[in-house]
């Protein structure tokens, strides 16, 4: 899957950059503090200040670690939701970064 953008760890949350072909945003994933419950998101994602997404941690069933599914929603992605996982960014040495990978709901 290709990812449509970098975030590096800050703090409890992830700061980074989200591209696509029509959009390029500063994006910040940061800790819920008012969550309350477990159907709540764990984290909010804003871009420029306007919060446009949540992010759940989840389990992955083949390696037993956890990640970060996000959901996001603006009217610069269209009608529909645009589903993406926070995942290991490929050839970095850093354990800090992190790609936000696609993830096609079709």
């Amino acid at each position: 899957m290709p990812a449509i953008g970098y975030v590096t760890r800050e703090g409890n949350g992830f700061k980074g950059q989200l591209k696509t072909l029509s959009i390029r945003t500063e994006i910040e994933i940061v800790p819920n503090t008012r969550k309350a419950s477990d159907t709540q998101p764990d984290y909010r994602v804003s871009a420029n200040g306007v919060e446009v997404g949540a992010g759940w941690v989840r389990r992955g069933e083949m390696s037993g670690k956890d990640y970060v599914s996000l959901s996001l929603a603006a009217p610069e992605f269209g009608p529909r939701r645009l589903y993406a996982n926070l995942g290991r960014a490929a050839g970095q040495d850093d354990d800090d970064a992190f790609a936000i990978i696609w993830n096609p709901a079709d």
